[in-house]
């Protein structure tokens, strides 16, 4: 997409400054002094004023200039020259920096409370002083300064708004703020352009990365590789169940300690420059019983009792670094005695949280858990970095409505010792709203105390126009559907389970009204008409994703007409469009890891095309010999044989269990000519959904004996990310048959080459087609 600049023409501009609201906390100081004389930046494409920087102005200092300069070339046509502070002064100065300069003035500022970021925004007689911290301050001045006192806007890095004028005049100013977050990081990949990162103030790189860290989580794995380790030394990996495996680290092993401390010194002899390194636990739950471990854990009342005394004695090796360790699921509960060492970086991770009320506010027992672990950790640790989500990871393309508990969350950390976030969103590239929730995360890590209403107004009519309105309405209503629920919203949620909260049939009617008037009042504009389609994206995946979950009737894929079942008009027509204009934005997941949206069109017309099929099984009773009904409850069978397809989700019409094979019988109910048996297994083998290595046809006439027609061997590898439906198929020579068995074998638990090893792989299976 072009890079969209909006021009605004004035024959004058008076920009004076407004006091700040009374909601402003410690993070914001804007105080406002005696004007003396207005400031004439601009006029008529004239200007006396210059841009100083200091002699030895740092790379962020001259880029604060050179920003500087181009916007107030491109607002009034005006060039200002930037010069040195070591060349003769002038009353008419815009003085960046840590600049000599400031010695001439009256300002009086204390560059040291500035710290790395904070800057000052200030009028001083006739000179302008934009003077900041000793990392970006200055940068992250001038860009504050271009938006607040000029009016210029970054919605995304598509979507600026720079006025137009012929006269730029300033009032006096004396604003001042100094971030309580120190590290600020978002993961959506809008972010991650270089100019949005430094006008939002971001702690990252162009690609996402973050250059003072040299690695940054899960990382037992590459410190001690269990490719190269676990063969000879299975002793250096966790003991589970009487069996070493490598899932976690066995963190009272010596060895590991010595091994891990060498790789390290490697890794940041190759990096010298960054000063957070990860020593942190892999992504799984299976960490090290055995008994020295356990010792350790029982004592501090948590499993991070071993991993912090672990993590200390790896830091003690590494004064002048700062390494970084998880408090993530088992080991997010602080121990109890061992505190951690100086150069030690808390990541305390908030995914099991529900999203629909403040963090502090929900009295959910893992709410409180929560809020309890933030506090201990707080009292036994300096340096803490919140890893927080904002984003429903099943269905990154869903509806969810999390952005008023944005603000008191993050307000709640800050006020809880907290000094660096991270918020993940979608690193795969849009989401819903993702341009929104990143512009809104952004102005909340700088100042939790800022006013998001204002914030989000400005944003809903800069980037949406005329169609504001009916999009705020929109998240208005929403929001209000799920807090009078009552309800959670998880992260790991579905338009499913929302159903029965803010997805019911009658508010989508509700939603799409306000997205047909939004469309509307912008239809004259393609480019947000365009950008509306995306906002409404979401709902449509809503739409879709119920109508499976349904899969007959008002609201499902399949509708009775006369006596065949066929595609419903409005989901067929909605699929096309769907993915088309995904692609045409930049979605390129619409699960997290997982369904690109050509594979997602691919598993609509796939649904399509295997319609409702009422099939010689359709309808008929099934028997299960394994799993039994202590792992499928009693009735559960029957979607066997009900006619209902599974989909590119595990949640959607698939019978599944774990840890046993499949062994089933169908009852025709009388002897009839069979030659055709099919179904299909879900696999997303990350997750621990693995087909069967081999599935097996039976038929039989008394449901005794039973004569092989055919098998399977499952042929997908379980070392992708991806999901995969598997059509396991068989055709043989017809003959008569009362029953049908099938029996597919399980891989068992997962072996130690997967992330999940030893864990029991689950079998997912849907409808089980006889003809």
């Amino acid at each position: 997409m072009k890079r969209l600049t909006i021009l605004f023409s004035a024959v004058l501009v008076l920009l004076m400054w407004q006091p700040a609201s009374a909601q402003k906390k410690k993070s914001r100081k804007t105080v406002p002094v005696p004007v003396t004389e207005n400031i004439v930046l601009a006029e008529n494409g004239m200007s006396r004023y210059r841009i100083v920087i200091p002699s030895s102005a740092t790379y962020a200092e001259q880029k604060a200039a050179n920003v500087l300069q181009n916007y107030l070339l491109q607002i009034s046509g005006t060039a200002l020259p930037i010069i040195s502070a070591d060349k003769p002064g002038s009353p008419y100065e815009i003085v960046l920096g840590q600049n000599e300069r400031l010695d001439e003035t009256s300002a009086g500022i204390n560059l040291n409370e500035l710290q790395a970021d904070g800057f000052v925004i200030r009028t001083d007689s006739l000179r302008l002083i934009i003077a900041g911290g000793n990392k970006k301050g200055a940068l992250y001045g001038v860009y504050t300064f271009l938006e607040k006192y000029l009016g210029c806007r970054m919605y995304s890095p598509d979507v600026k708004v720079i006025p137009k004028h012929e006269k730029i005049i300033l009032g006096s100013i004396n604003d001042k703020e100094i971030p309580i977050i120190k590290f600020r990081d978002i993961h959506y990949k809008v972010t991650w352009d270089p100019e949005y990162s430094e006008w939002h103030k971001l702690d990252h790189d162009q690609n996402g990365g973050r250059p003072a860290w040299g690695s940054w989580v899960h990382t037992f794995n590459s410190l001690v590789p269990p490719e190269i380790y676990f063969k000879d030394h299975p002793e250096y990996y966790a003991l589970r169940n009487g069996k070493r495996i490598p899932t976690q680290l066995c963190l009272t092993n010596p060895e590991v300690l010595k091994i891990t401390i060498q790789n390290l010194r490697k890794e940041i002899a190759a990096n010298p420059e960054a000063l957070y390194w990860s020593v942190s636990q892999n992504d799984n739950r299976n960490y090290c019983q055995c008994d020295k471990c356990q010792e350790i854990n029982k004592r501090e009342g948590s499993p991070s009792g071993s991993i912090m005394n672990f993590v200390n004695q790896v830091a003690d090796q590494f004064p002048d670094q700062i390494i970084s360790t998880l408090a993530y699921e088992y080991s997010r509960k602080a121990p109890a005695t061992i505190l951690p060492r100086k150069n030690v970086n808390i990541m305390l991770c908030s995914i099991e949280l529900r999203r629909d009320r403040p963090i502090d506010v929900a009295k959910d027992s893992v709410s409180m858990s929560f809020v309890r672990d933030v506090k201990a950790w707080s009292k036994i640790a300096g340096d803490i970095i919140i890893w927080d989500y904002v984003i429903q990871f099943p269905n990154l393309v869903s509806p969810f409505p999390n952005l008023f508990v944005l603000q008191p969350n993050l307000r709640f950390f800050a006020e809880n010792g907290v000094t660096a976030m991270f918020e993940q969103g979608n690193r795969d590239g849009g989401g819903e709203f993702a341009e929104l929730r990143s512009y809104i995360i952004s102005k909340l890590l700088w100042d939790p105390y800022t006013d998001i209403d204002t914030i989000m107004d400005d944003f809903l009519k800069g980037y949406y126009g005329a169609a504001s309105g009916p999009i705020r309405q929109y998240i208005d209503e929403m929001q209000k559907a799920l807090v009078s629920s009552d309800k959670p919203l998880r992260i790991f949620g579905s338009p499913n389970e929302a159903a029965v909260t803010y997805l019911t049939p009658e508010l989508i009617e509700k939603y799409k009204r306000f997205f047909d008037e939004a469309e509307s009042l912008v239809a004259d504009s393609s480019a947000i008409l365009e950008r509306v389609k995306v906002a409404r994206l979401p709902l449509d995946f809503a739409i879709m994703e119920q109508s499976k979950k349904n899969f007959t009737g008002d609201h499902g894929v399949f509708i009775k007409s006369g006596d065949q079942w066929v595609v419903r008009p409005e989901i067929r027509s909605v699929v096309d469009p769907f993915v088309d204009l995904c692609i045409r934005s930049g979605i390129t997941k619409i699960k997290e890891w997982s369904t690109s949206p050509e594979a997602y069109r691919s598993a609509m017309y796939r649904l399509f095309y295997q319609g409702r099929n009422e099939h010689l099984a359709f309808g008929k009773k099934v028997r299960l010999i394994s799993p039994d009904t202590t792992i499928i409850p009693s009735g559960k069978e029957q979607m066997l044989t009900d006619g209902i397809r599974g989909s590119h989700d595990p949640e959607y019409n698939w019978l599944d269990f774990s840890g046993k094979d499949l062994d089933v019988v169908i009852d025709l109910e009388r002897k009839i000519q069979v030659q055709h048996i099919e179904c299909a297994f879900y696999q997303r083998a990350l997750w621990l959904s693995i087909a069967p290595v081999r599935v097996e046809f039976f038929v039989s006439d008394d449901g005794v004996k039973f004569d092989p027609v055919g098998s399977v061997v499952n042929t997908l590898p379980i070392d992708q990310y991806d999901a995969f439906q598997r059509d396991f198929i068989i055709d043989f020579a017809p003959r008569e048959a009362r029953f049908v068995r099938v029996v597919a074998h399980s891989i068992g638990n997962t072996p130690e080459s997967h992330p999940g090893a030893g864990q029991a792989a689950r079998i997912h299976i849907d409808e089980i087609i006889v003809e």
